[in-house]
């Protein structure tokens, strides 16, 4: 009798996800805006996650308690087919939906090919673009949250948008606003006199993920790799790399928590490497009214806490 209580108390546990997202009112894809609809929603309702933390929205499969909770809320915010590829059939025959990544207010950039950037100048790093100018599907950077003047674009569209659906919370959702962007110019200042003197420092990422936050703070790596971690490189591949971990000398390499350790110890084991971890989906991080200052906090964190050592 215990065991099967037991047993029923587990499923319940294991279930209550899913439960809160199918009954949300408004639901995000991803943590991070997750954690800015936190912050502008903070005191009037709780947003809900449709992937969980950690979940890649590469490979991501919709549940059946995912297309209910789909179904069921009166507002989804999610990037865009470029990155939530797995949603566009459903989402785009849904006027309930917010392609956060196609709001005018973005300042977007394009998807730059995992390549060397040592022979290029360094003038050209980001491009910026808006949506004035044509784009191929799918060549827009998806990584939109990582940019502090995006995230408060996404805040102040969020908090005028669910004024419709909280209309008597309306002047609370323009104070949670306010208080958020607040919090943000203030995050902004610190990280800015942090990485300031961190430009020129050499380091190497695995994937073109991180543009927005490089371009507004200035920085700039020295080479983005093509790897997955859903494909292991082979013995070539891993050599190449190497080779240009060896031409950089000392220098700083950041992995995500997705790469198995293995695979960054043969990169780079006997060179003068030294390894961090960035998260740019804050998979760690509490949702709360803060969780998205944390987010980035975290993520400049870590490189700032590598390149102070070189």
């Amino acid at each position: 009798m215990r065991l099967r209580l037991y047993f029923s108390l587990l499923c319940l546990l294991g279930a209550a996800p899913a439960l809160a997202a199918e009954n949300a009112r408004v639901l995000t894809t991803i943590k991070p805006l997750q954690q800015i609809a936190a912050a502008v929603m903070d005191g009037v309702d709780t947003p809900a996650l449709l992937m969980e933390p950690g979940a890649s929205p590469h490979t991501y499969a919709l549940r059946p308690s995912d297309r209910r909770a789909l179904a069921g809320a009166e507002r989804i915010y999610w990037v865009g087919p470029e990155l939530e590829l797995f949603l566009q059939d459903l989402l785009e025959r849904q006027d309930n939906s917010v392609a956060l990544l196609h709001l005018p207010q973005m300042t977007v950039r394009e998807q730059m090919q995992s390549h060397n950037f040592q022979n290029e100048k360094p003038a050209d790093h980001h491009g910026h673009d808006t949506h004035g100018h044509h784009h191929d599907h799918g060549s827009l950077d998806p990584h939109i949250w990582l940019s502090p003047a995006n995230a408060s674009a996404i805040a102040r569209y969020m908090a005028e948008d669910l004024a419709s659906v909280y209309p008597q919370q309306a002047d609370q959702l323009q104070a949670n606003l306010d208080l958020f962007e607040q919090r943000l110019t203030a995050m902004d200042n610190n990280l800015r006199a942090r990485l300031s003197t961190l430009q020129k420092k050499p380091y190497f990422v695995f994937h073109d993920g991180y543009g927005y936050f490089e371009d507004h703070y200035g920085m700039r790596p020295q080479g983005i790799f093509s790897l997955s971690h859903e494909v292991q490189p082979g013995a070539r591949h891993i050599n190449q790399l190497r080779q240009q971990l060896q031409a950089a000398g000392p220098s700083c390499v950041f992995t995500e928590p997705q790469f198995t350790p293995r695979l960054i110890n043969s990169l780079t084991e006997g060179l003068p490497i030294s390894v961090g971890t960035l998260d740019p989906l804050g998979s760690a991080i509490d949702v709360g009214p803060q969780g998205y200052e944390r987010t980035l906090e975290d993520i400049a964190g870590a490189l700032a806490g590598c390149l102070e050592t070189l």
